[in-house]
């Protein structure tokens, strides 16, 4: 089957029956299966191994997060997670981020935000809506003003947006080139690959060849960290 495909895991009939319309009018994607549990979406997880899951957070028998940190942390599902939530809450963001979400949407969300957001993530990028990315970057970075701690989080946090305040010295010694720091620049303002290719008229793979090269420089586990990390130290 060509395309993205996806396993809807929510326990709302009603909101999987949404998601599946928008996502295959959307064309290029497939939706492959559906769970109502956490439990149950971690079982069809490994029997489909689809690109991308979409994981609410509230389910019965086991929640969203807890199904996510099951399903990154099994190497024989090669899936991405998605969380899509109807709550805008940083505990669930965080733990998301934690768990390994590959990106983290609002259910207000719009059709074409979804289908978008779904690609991004099956492309291996990681995606999290606007609004969630300020507060990331407002919680951690508040320290580089007051040059204090981070305001307190959930404690896996930290490691969910990478080593950003333990290893600050080493990251700031990155020596980025002027093309890498333009490229982060551009993730600071939450562009996929795809879109920072365009705007910077470059390949996509040649994008990718210079994010991992950012990550790789600033010690950052993934593209939140990054992102935080251009804002803390003025290259946003």
């Amino acid at each position: 089957m060509n395309g993205v495909r996806v396993l809807l895991v929510d326990d709302h009939a009603v909101m999987r029956a949404g998601f599946r319309m928008i996502l295959e009018a959307a064309g290029g994607i497939a939706v492959v299966g559906e769970a109502s549990t956490g439990g149950e979406g971690v079982a069809a997880a490994r029997r489909l191994r689809p690109d991308v899951i979409c994981m609410d957070v509230q389910m019965p028998d086991m929640d969203g997060l807890e199904a996510t940190r099951r399903i990154v942390g099994d190497p024989d599902i090669p899936s991405a997670v998605l969380v899509v939530t109807t709550f805008d809450r940083d505990d669930y963001l965080f733990r998301a981020l934690e768990a390994g979400a590959s990106g983290f949407l609002l259910k207000n969300a719009g059709p074409e935000e979804l289908a978008s957001a779904v690609r991004v993530v099956a492309s291996g990028d990681a995606l999290l809506a606007p609004e969630v990315t300020r507060r990331v970057i407002e919680r951690f970075a508040s320290a580089s003003v007051s040059g204090g701690s981070p305001a307190p989080a959930p404690a896996d946090a930290v490691g969910a947006v990478g080593a950003v305040g333990a290893a600050i010295d080493r990251v700031a010694a990155a020596g980025l080139t002027d093309r890498e720091a333009e490229v982060l620049r551009l993730l600071a303002q939450a562009l996929s690959n795809a879109e920072i290719a365009e705007r910077l008229f470059i390949g996509e793979a040649t994008v990718k060849t210079h994010v991992s090269n950012v990550l790789q420089k600033l010690g950052a586990r993934d593209r939140v960290a990054a992102v935080v990390w251009a804002h803390r130290n003025g290259a946003a």
